[in-house]
């Protein structure tokens, strides 16, 4: 019998959630002391939003500083969504299409725009001009040699037909990729991560691709299985949960890193409204040295929604149906 990797992943959520039991009753902690776990520790789980228009990278023009005053703050994140606007206009197209025998004009930009976009309209909590903390010139370090060889096979292959879906990206076949990470980083829409806790294990179950981590809690060593987005092992440092992931499978979704990520995450709830998550990721073969982003995520009342991107859809059918086609047209005979 086959199952679905949704009903995997409900099932193990549901079973994590079940070996909890009950919380004990707290009265309302103080703003900055936040709510705790029947076993003392920090209670990380419910949704957590991340959107923002602070940018991965500071700005060039913005140099050496590293956080806004609050007037900055509301000009700057204003200027972010009006040039997103900008942008769509610019990108207006139109077609025709026949409905009932009727030509009808129809405006592309109203099937992908500002409405299904979920970008935010807020920098972050710290005001800081990008999420990159270190280096201190809040921009991602140089690449390496090796990375630049990639990124030109990729152009190479990018001008040929592609002969089987390993030849397109692991978003465009929806096996991992955009703001789910990981690491998480703002990106797009479903930008929300719920988060299941048990004194033994943690559940990330990112809304984008509906992509779940359980991450151990429990002190086991690292597996030595390869997976699309790696093995995770917790730890508690203080009132901060910590979670180290290696062994990716190839190539990752995050900006073009191999399978020599490694990636730490921390998670702070530093308030009744306010989860801080930092990652750091190190990869020899990508970039010339480590470098750490911060991303203050918000608190959450509205539910999970699916995302229903599956391996298969968009417009891989037609790209592999092409590559059959031009097959059979070389094998045959002339004449």
């Amino acid at each position: 019998m086959r199952h679905s990797p949704l009903v995997a992943v409900l099932t193990v959520v549901a079973i994590v959630l079940l070996s909890s039991g009950p919380a004990a009753a707290q009265a309302p902690p103080a703003a900055s002391d936040p709510p705790r776990t029947a076993d003392g520790r920090p209670d990380l789980s419910g949704v957590w939003d991340f959107r923002t228009v602070t940018p991965l990278e500071r700005p060039s023009a913005l140099a050496d500083k590293a956080f806004f005053t609050e007037e900055e703050a509301a000009a700057f994140a204003s200027q972010r969504v009006e040039a997103s606007n900008v942008d769509l206009n610019r990108s207006t197209t139109a077609t025709d299409r026949r409905v009932n025998g009727t030509i009808e004009t129809i405006d592309l930009r109203s099937a992908y725009n500002n409405f299904w976009y979920d970008r935010g309209d807020s920098v972050v909590g710290t005001r800081r001009t990008s999420l990159v903390v270190d280096p201190p010139d809040g921009r991602i370090p140089d690449v390496t040699p090796q990375a630049r060889e990639r990124a030109a096979a990729r152009a190479a292959r990018s001008e040929r037909i592609s002969e089987g879906p390993e030849d397109r990206s692991l978003a465009e076949r929806c096996i991992m990729g955009f703001n789910s990470g990981p690491p998480i980083a703002p990106a797009a829409y479903n930008q929300n991560v719920q988060i299941f806790q048990t004194p033994n294990t943690v559940v990330l179950l990112n809304e984008m691709v509906h992509n779940a981590r359980l991450v151990p809690l429990d002190g086991r060593p690292h597996g030595t299985i390869r997976q699309w987005a790696g093995d995770s092992r917790g730890r508690w440092e203080g009132d901060t949960l910590v979670v180290e992931t290696r062994n990716f499978l190839r190539e990752t979704s995050f900006r073009r890193s191999t399978a020599n990520l490694r990636l730490v995450e921390r998670f702070t709830r530093v308030d009744q409204e306010t989860l801080l998550y930092e990652f750091t990721v190190e990869d020899p073969t990508t970039w010339t040295q480590p470098w750490t982003a911060e991303i203050p995520m918000r608190l959450s009342q509205a539910p999970m929604f699916e995302y229903a991107c599956h391996e298969g859809n968009y417009g891989m059918e037609g790209t592999l149906s092409g590559a059959r086609a031009i097959e059979r047209d070389l094998r045959r005979p002339l004449g």
